[in-house]
């Protein structure tokens, strides 16, 4: 369409043929401006108001994703989002008996830390929202918070609404009542997502996926370490039954490396090498923390770990090498 810098309408919306008159022509004309205008106001609005509140990043292979809180209406109408959102949204299967849980949850708001990037994020929040939806419930309600997925800031945000949240895993659905946390779930449901909801709603709660990495960034974030470390043995007793693999701790180390908590990152890389000392992996991030820390001796018992559970790990190989050159053996 065209609009002339006096904001007028160009002559073609003027009709006035010589032979014929129209005696509602005013009326008509300021109709149509008006809805002409209307539609206009409408489409700058929407896309400013998308432009000015959403972040965006490239990762390391190129591709563009969300970060930071942004309007949960975004996935559903940008082109990029809205194939899978739309996918996974209309491909929730409900009860063909209507949920009653709308006053359980009416005056509970949850904050979704998600990621674009990320294969989980991309299944559950959708079939979250759908279920949000069916139950009655507000969008309002909801709050999306993109996070990072790159080395640097690995599942972080740029405003820092992860910190203090223990966010190792995505998806994460925080529930809150008076913007005090009462239930998550982590990743994925633990039984399925209607169960999940439902029993959060009941306030029949499951423990939510990966007990163990909960656990420690619990404590990681509200005691000091050396208290942490004083009481290592009692840890390990409770760590021992809730963490089913090593991925977990393995996974939360990282996370917390990579937001320059270094010491805790080395405590939960060592702690994991007490949990599972058969698997090689745990050698692995243990070395190369040490490594980083420049306790380079230590790191090379560590890869020499991973070398003995694992002959052919190529990965160790080569650290052996340049951690032996560093050394001068």
């Amino acid at each position: 369409m065209v609009v002339i810098s006096n904001g007028k309408l160009p002559d073609l919306f003027f009709l006035k043929p010589k032979s014929i008159t129209f005696e509602l022509e005013p009326q008509i004309l300021i109709l149509m401006k008006t809805t002409i205008l209307m539609v206009l106001c409408t489409f700058f609005s929407f896309s400013n108001s998308y432009s000015q509140e959403i972040n965006f990043y490239k990762n390391a292979k190129g591709d563009t994703h969300i970060c930071g809180e942004f309007p949960l209406d975004y996935l559903e109408h940008d082109s990029t989002y809205s194939v899978w959102f739309n996918k996974y949204y209309n491909g929730l299967k409900l009860p063909s008996k209507r949920l009653r849980l709308k006053s359980k949850l009416k005056n509970s708001t949850v904050d979704i830390y998600l990621g674009t990037w990320c294969g989980d994020s991309k299944k559950w929040v959708p079939q979250f929202i759908k279920l949000w939806d069916e139950l009655g419930l507000k969008r309002s309600q909801l709050r999306l918070i993109a996070l990072y997925n790159d080395e640097e800031r690995y599942k972080t945000s740029p405003d820092g609404e992860e910190q203090g949240q223990q966010i190792h895993r995505v998806p994460v659905f925080i529930f809150k009542s008076n913007n005090v946390e009462y239930a998550r779930i982590v990743e994925s449901p633990k039984n399925d997502l209607i169960t999940d909801v439902a029993q959060i709603a009941l306030g029949f709660l499951s423990k939510p996926n990966y007990e163990g990495a909960n656990y420690l960034f619990k404590i990681l974030d509200t005691e000091p370490l050396e208290m942490i470390e004083k009481n290592m043995n009692e840890h390990y007793k409770i760590l021992r039954n809730i963490t089913h693999n090593s991925k977990e701790l393995n996974t939360l180390g990282y996370v917390l490396l990579r937001n320059k908590r270094i010491k805790e990152a080395n405590f939960c890389f060592k702690l994991n090498t007490y949990l599972f000392k058969y698997t090689p992996n745990v050698y692995d991030s243990y070395g190369e923390i040490l490594a980083l820390e420049g306790k380079h001796l230590k790191a090379l018992k560590m890869y020499k770990k991973v070398l003995a559970i694992e002959p052919e790990n190529k990965n160790a190989k080569a650290q052996i090498k340049h951690l032996e050159a560093l050394i001068g053996f």
